[in-house]
Order: C-alpha cells, then sequence, then structure tokens
C-alpha cells in the first residue's frame, strides 16, 4: 500500500503542472471503493487550483469544491498529455488543459471522492479522525508524548492507527522504532517522554528521507511522472529478515502484529 511518502512523492511529481488546469472532461470506470458523490460532467468547467495531502489523502481543491483522492492497496496516479488510451485497471480520469490525470488501480480499493468544502459530510468522515501530520510543525514530542498517554497497545499498532500521528505506515513505523531503539511490542503508554521524543525525531527524519528518495516501490508504485522509489534500498529492518543488522550484525527478525509484518533487531531494540 502506498504510504505517506509514496502520496507525498506523487502529489510533488504532478501538483505544479496541474495549478490552474481547467477540467475539459470526466471518465469514471468500474467503481471504486467509494462512490464519486456528484455526476462527473458537473466536475466539467471547474479549475484546479492546488494539490495539498492529508495523510493518505491527496486533495486537489477547485475553485467549486475539492476531489478527495485515495491510492488504496495498489493504485497509482499518471499525468501527462500523452497518456496512452485507458486500459481495463483504469478507472478515473480527469482531461485537464494541462493534461490527464489518470487512476490506475488494479484492485479498486482506491476511491475519488467528490466534497463541496472540508466542512462537508463526506469530508470530515474521511479526514476527521486523522491525527497531526509528522512533517508539519505541529508535530511536537510533548504533544506526541501526550496522545501516547493511556494507550496500552504496542507502539507498532498505535503508529498504524494513525490517531496519534498520520501517515506513519508499515514500513515507516518499523524503521522509525529501530532509529528510536524501542522494541515494536513495547506499550505506548510505558515510553517515557526522553524515548517519546526519540521517537518522534526518528520519525521526521524517516520521513523526509523516504520522501527525498521518492518512497518506497515494493511491487509496483511510481509517481505521476512514472519514477520508482528507492527507499527500500536504504532500510534498516524492514523486508530484511534473516539479514544481519547494519548496525550490530544480529540477524533481523519479524514477528506479525496486527495482520502486518513487523521487522526488528532484537539487540538495537532491547525495550
Amino acid at each position: 500500500m502506498p504510504e505517506l511518502p509514496e502520496v507525498e512523492v506523487t502529489r510533488l511529481s504532478f501538483a505544479d503542472h496541474i495549478a490552474g488546469a481547467r477540467i475539459l472532461a470526466v471518465e469514471v470506470g468500474k467503481p471504486l471503493r467509494w462512490p464519486l458523490g456528484c455526476e462527473p460532467k458537473s466536475l466539467v468547467g471547474r479549475t484546479v487550483l492546488t494539490v495539498t495531502r492529508r495523510g493518505k489523502y491527496l486533495l486537489l481543491n477547485l475553485d467549486r469544491g475539492l476531489l478527495l483522492l485515495h491510492l488504496g492497496m495498489s493504485g497509482s496516479l499518471q499525468f501527462s498529455d500523452r497518456l496512452p488510451p485507458r486500459g481495463v485497471h483504469d478507472h478515473f480520469e480527469l482531461e485537464t488543459s494541462c493534461g490527464r490525470l489518470r487512476l490506475r488501480d488494479p484492485r479498486r480499493f482506491g476511491a475519488v471522492v467528490h466534497a463541496e468544502t472540508l466542512e462537508a459530510p463526506v469530508a470530515r468522515k474521511l479526514l476527521g479522525g486523522l491525527g497531526v501530520e509528522p512533517l508539519e510543525a505541529r508535530f511536537e514530542p510533548l504533544r506526541f508524548h501526550q496522545a501516547l498517554r493511556g494507550r496500552r497497545a504496542s507502539i507498532k499498532q498505535v503508529l498504524l492507527a494513525g490517531d496519534a500521528v498520520v501517515g506513519v505506515g508499515n514500513i515507516y513505523a518499523s524503521e522509525a522504532l529501530f532509529m528510536a531503539g524501542i522494541r515494536p511490542t513495547q506499550r505506548a503508554d510505558r515510553l517515557s517522554k526522553p524515548r517519546v521524543a526519540r521517537l518522534h525525531g526518528a520519525i521526521v527524519t524517516v520521513l523526509r528521507r523516504a520522501v527525498a528518495l521518492g518512497g518506497s516501490t515494493l511491487r509496483d508504485f511510481s509517481s505521476a511522472e512514472g519514477q520508482s522509489g528507492y527507499f527500500q534500498l536504504d532500510a534498516m529492518v524492514y523486508g530484511r529478515e534473516g539479514l544481519p543488522c547494519r548496525v550490530c550484525a544480529t540477524p533481523i527478525k519479524s514477528i506479525r502484529q496486527g495482520q502486518r509484518s513487523t521487522f526488528y533487531c532484537p539487540q538495537c531494540q532491547k525495550a
């Protein structure tokens, strides 16, 4: 599943190119996870002002309303004025005065949803429960520590829940916990302020580096320009079960937490 860095890389790859574009046509394929919420032709004539991000959602802010895009498990966006004809897995397309924006999603867990405003019920339903953005100034160590108080679940599961801090998915949670020296199974409410501060710094560092490296391409992720990511080649623990830790040479272990694989070093992450 594309995580926050992949979504941000996607945004950066086309946001400037589509800004100011007028929507000329809308093509909808097979149903996605949620309905569009408006007649496709009602979007024709509107102008794309900006493309922003909230968690793993891309927000196409229009002169009237907005579109919330989610890439689901296997979705990706393409933006170009020379796209090939739509294929069987291409389920949504905006033809604009600056090029075509196309959502390709083989598993159809992604979505494109229209909302009149961010206060509209559908937008509040999708975005209202999301935690603070980890790459913004409001993500502070003390605030993060307060958000973890009373959370008896493992710190890895709390990170994935997305309400304490949004967008730290499976890959980057494992990497940040390794950098902070915290065992993924440690209860969140038992982390001291200094350890939470280290985890806070690790989350920011890992996510920024992932964005700089174009995200992670584990299967078929690519940016809207067709570029793959390379963070997975730089990973310290994720996907490295049985391989020596890059720091202490102890074999990396893998466990299952909430149906997801967690990778950690038993020596570097003792508690």
